[in-house]
């Protein structure tokens, strides 16, 4: 079913059996609607095929679903224990100052206050300070455009997890 130039990773992918595709697409992404929707589209013959898939569900969740897919996510600064995925993700708070780590967890305690919900953002390769200064800016926000941000980094966050599966590497 899938062609020798797919990516060991998408054509393992491909070839789960519907129950460990489901769960494979889970620990990238807490939505369920977003995960049956890739999961409804299999096989992929290329990775982009398989992002463009994540990047139209992204666009599609309703805000049940969005608020499903962001409690799936750790507080910045806060990964859980024994999540190597939140910790990697997460690096650049790692070796922060104590002073930025408090006033992360301040941000964080503050933008959920206002907004509901985890503070998210695409940490990869970003700074404690970077991150930060995400959540500063972003906490003025109002509630419709700080969902869109969100979606927006919900769609990043979901590319470079679906990427590390078709690398193999989940």
């Amino acid at each position: 079913m899938t062609s020798t130039s797919t990516p060991p990773g998408l054509a393992r992918f491909n070839d789960l059996e519907e129950g460990a595709a489901l769960a494979v697409l889970r620990e990238a992404c807490a939505s369920t609607a977003w995960a049956r929707r890739l999961l409804a589209d299999r096989p992929y013959a290329t990775p982009e095929a398989l992002y463009s898939a994540s990047d139209a569900a992204t666009a599609g969740l309703a805000a049940a679903d969005l608020a499903e897919a962001m409690a799936g996510h750790p507080p910045i600064g806060r990964p859980r224990p024994g999540d190597p995925t939140s910790a990697r993700e997460q690096s650049g708070m790692a070796g922060a100052a104590d002073g930025l780590k408090a006033e992360m967890l301040e941000l964080n305690l503050a933008y959920q206050e206002r907004f509901g919900h985890v503070f998210l953002i695409c940490a990869t390769g970003r700074t404690g300070e970077e991150m930060r200064d995400a959540a500063r800016e972003r906490i003025g926000n109002p509630p419709e455009r700080e969902r869109e941000i969100v979606r927006t980094e919900l769609g990043r966050i979901n590319r470079i997890r679906l990427a590390r599966l078709v690398e193999g590497d989940a």
